[in-house]
């Protein structure tokens, strides 16, 4: 007997139902197998964060099978909560809970970090139990250096080089110059210009050709940083040498043999008005 094969059409039908119904099984074997991993955080988060003050301070966590759960970054030394998912709970503005749809990495920035704001940060996943990682941030304040002596003196239509270093802040920074605590203007200057290295942390102020109102007190600082963080250097314009070494024995403090000298002087006249009476 011979039995002839289904229509073509049929088969195909037949195919395509046998296929959506291996591939629908298929897809709920693997959402259930997925749903069924627990999260955990990934090896390649980093633990340990240095930033320099007055600049973005990252804290990165990164969680896998993180499903529809919620990570919550929470500061560990008052235990309170900065963040659930991408909302923030603080009224300090500076802090922003970061996220990017179908992203494994969950972040916590701070604008404009603080030395204050030092201390472990925890990444935490709302399971139960619930699970942690904890971030430890180092924010280190930058303190300036301006090579050379605390005063400056250069004869008139000199050039003049003035270098700032940062030495205990990671880098890169950024430094900014100031004088007589006002922010340099090169609109009204010509033949002056800066050069800076932020990786290497250093800047140098450059001036062609100086003349007397080119003096002041400069000053150098980091980006963000107050004022106490910043070098100072007194820039005297003089015309001469000689000049310069009157002005600095003017601005030196008296010797001892000039403080004997004016106790004698005052003793003589305290005598002679004492004759006199």
């Amino acid at each position: 007997m011979q039995i002839n094969p289904p229509p073509q059409g049929m088969l195909t039908l037949v195919t395509v139902l046998v296929f959506v119904a291996l591939g629908e099984g298929s897809m709920m074997s693997f959402e259930d197998s997925v749903w069924d991993s627990p999260p955990y955080f990934d090896d390649s988060t980093v633990r340990e964060v240095t930033a320099a003050a007055g600049y973005p301070a990252m804290l990165r966590c990164r969680v896998r099978n993180i499903g529809d759960r919620a990570v919550s970054w929470i500061r560990r030394r008052d235990l309170h909560i900065l963040a659930i998912g991408i909302m923030t709970y603080t009224n300090d503005p500076r802090f922003q809970a970061e996220h990017s749809e179908g992203s494994d990495d969950w972040t916590l920035k701070i604008r404009s970090a603080r030395p204050a704001d030092s201390g472990v940060y925890e990444c935490q996943i709302s399971i139960d139990p619930k699970i942690s990682l904890g971030i430890h941030l180092n924010v280190i304040a930058s303190h300036a250096r301006i090579l050379g002596g605390r005063e400056v003196f250069v004869r008139r239509g000199s050039d003049v080089n003035l270098t700032c270093l940062v030495e205990t802040a990671p880098a890169p920074i950024e430094l900014h110059w100031a004088r007589n605590g006002r922010p340099l203007d090169f609109s009204q200057r010509g033949g002056m210009s800066i050069l800076s290295e932020r990786r290497a942390r250093t800047s140098q102020l450059l001036m062609s050709r100086v003349s007397p109102r080119d003096a002041g007190n400069y000053s150098c600082y980091p980006m963000g940083n107050s004022g106490t963080d910043a070098a100072f250097v007194l820039v005297h314009v003089i015309k001469d040498e000689n000049s310069a070494a009157m002005q600095h024995e003017s601005s030196a403090p008296p010797t001892e043999a000039h403080s004997i000298a004016l106790f004698a002087a005052i003793v003589v006249t305290l005598s002679h008005t004492s004759g006199a009476r």
